[in-house]
C-alpha cells in the first residue's frame, strides 16, 4: 500500500484560469471532470488529487502518467474515486484505491491510496 499527499493554494490555481482560461483546465481535466468542478475550490481539489495520485503511484506526474491518464469521478453519494486509462493501468497495476479530497482556508488537499498488485 503506497499513500500520497497534495496540497494546493486556490488562489494559485484561480490565477492560472483567469490568465489561460479552459487552456489551463484542458490541460489536466477531462469534460467530464470539468462538468464536475464547476467552483474553483474544487478545481484545485482535483488538481491535488491528481498530484496525490500520481504520487501513490510512485512516479509523479511525468511520461507513464500524465494528468489525464488519472480520471476522476463521483459515486452517488458524491464521494470522489478515480480510475486510470488502459494504457495507465498497463504500467501501473492497480488494486484498488481511495481518494479523500477537501478544500478550506484558502487550501486544497488530497490524499490518494493504492494498494498495488504483487508481481
Amino acid at each position: 500500500m503506497k499513500i500520497g499527499t497534495d496540497i494546493t493554494v486556490v488562489s494559485r490555481i484561480e490565477k492560472s484560469i483567469n490568465k489561460f482560461g479552459d487552456k489551463f483546465l484542458d490541460r489536466f481535466l477531462s469534460p467530464s471532470e470539468q462538468e464536475l468542478s464547476k467552483r474553483v475550490e474544487s478545481i484545485a481539489g482535483y488538481w491535488a488529487a491528481k498530484e496525490a495520485i500520481a504520487k501513490a503511484l510512485g512516479c509523479g506526474i511525468c511520461a507513464d502518467l500524465g494528468f489525464h491518464d488519472i480520471i476522476i469521478y463521483k459515486d452517488e453519494k458524491g464521494a470522489p474515486h478515480f480510475r486510470l486509462t488502459e494504457r495507465a493501468r498497463s504500467i501501473h497495476k492497480m488494486k484498488s484505491s481511495s481518494l479523500s479530497i477537501a478544500h478550506d482556508g484558502g487550501f486544497a488537499i488530497a490524499i490518494a491510496i493504492v494498494t498495488q498488485i504483487e508481481h
